[in-house]
C-alpha cells in the first residue's frame, strides 16, 4: 500500500478519537520485536526521557511501561497520547531459555513467572487501549500464532491497528512477507534502533488517530 494512500486509510477512522483528548496507544508483539526500542524512540523524541530498559534477554519487560502526555508533532497535526509498552506476547516460556544468556536457575524461574504475569497483563490491557501498534521483526517469519492472537483479539475489540515491520536495518530483513501475511491491515516499515522512518509512523499516528 503506497504511503499516500494508507494515510487516507487510516484516516477513515480519525472519527472515533475526535471528541477524545488522550489516546492510549498500546505497543503489542512479540518478545525482541523492539516495542521497547521503538517506545524509547517516540519517548525520547517526544519528552526527552526513555520508557525502559532493552535487552537480548527475552521478556525484558515484564510489567507495562507508560509515559504519559506524550504529544507527537507532524504536518501541522498534533497526537496527545499515552504511551504503553506491554510486555512480550508469547504462548510458550521456558526458564531454561533464559538460563542460555547467562542466568542463573533460580534467576531463571523467577524471570519466568514474572515473565508469565506480564503476558496476562498486556491481555487484560486490550481492554484499556485505544489504538495498538503491532510491532513484528521483520528477519522473523510474521505468521506466527503470537502475531494471529494479538491481531485477532484486537480486531475482535475492533481496536485499530497499525502494523510496524521493525528491523529494516537488518540484512535478512523482509518486510513485504508481514503485508503478504497481513494484507487487510496498514504496515509501516522502520529501524527503531536507527531511527529509519520514524517520521512517516508520526505522520501516520497522528493524522488517523488524533
Amino acid at each position: 500500500m503506497a504511503f499516500e494512500a494508507l494515510v487516507n486509510w487510516l484516516m477513515g477512522i480519525a472519527s472515533i478519537f475526535q471528541k477524545r483528548k488522550i489516546v492510549r496507544l498500546g505497543l503489542y508483539g512479540a518478545p525482541n520485536a523492539g516495542k521497547t526500542s521503538l517506545a524509547n524512540k517516540i519517548s525520547m523524541d517526544w519528552l526527552g526521557e526513555p520508557v525502559g530498559k532493552v535487552s537480548e534477554v527475552p521478556h525484558e519487560t515484564r510489567t507495562i511501561q507508560k509515559k504519559e502526555h506524550v504529544k507527537v508533532r507532524a504536518n501541522g497535526h498534533e497526537l496527545n497520547m499515552n504511551l504503553l509498552d506491554m510486555p512480550g506476547i508469547s504462548t510458550k516460556v521456558d526458564y531454561r531459555e533464559f538460563m542460555k544468556y547467562g542466568l542463573t536457575l533460580e534467576e531463571a524461574h523467577k524471570r519466568s513467572k514474572e515473565a508469565t504475569k506480564g503476558i496476562i497483563e498486556a491481555i487484560k490491557w486490550l481492554e484499556n487501549v485505544d489504538a495498538a501498534l503491532v510491532v513484528m521483526d521483520s528477519s522473523e517469519d510474521p505468521y506466527t500464532q503470537v502475531n494471529i492472537t494479538v491481531i485477532g483479539n484486537l480486531e475482535a475489540r475492533k481496536i485499530p491497528v497499525i502494523l510496524v515491520a521493525n528491523k529494516i536495518d537488518l540484512p535478512d530483513a523482509e518486510p513485504e512477507k508481514i503485508r503478504e501475511a497481513y494484507p487487510q491491515y496498514p504496515v509501516i516499515e522502520i529501524s527503531a534502533l536507527k531511527g529509519s522512518n520514524i517520521d512517516e509512523l508520526y505522520e501516520i499516528i497522528t493524522k488517523s488517530l488524533r
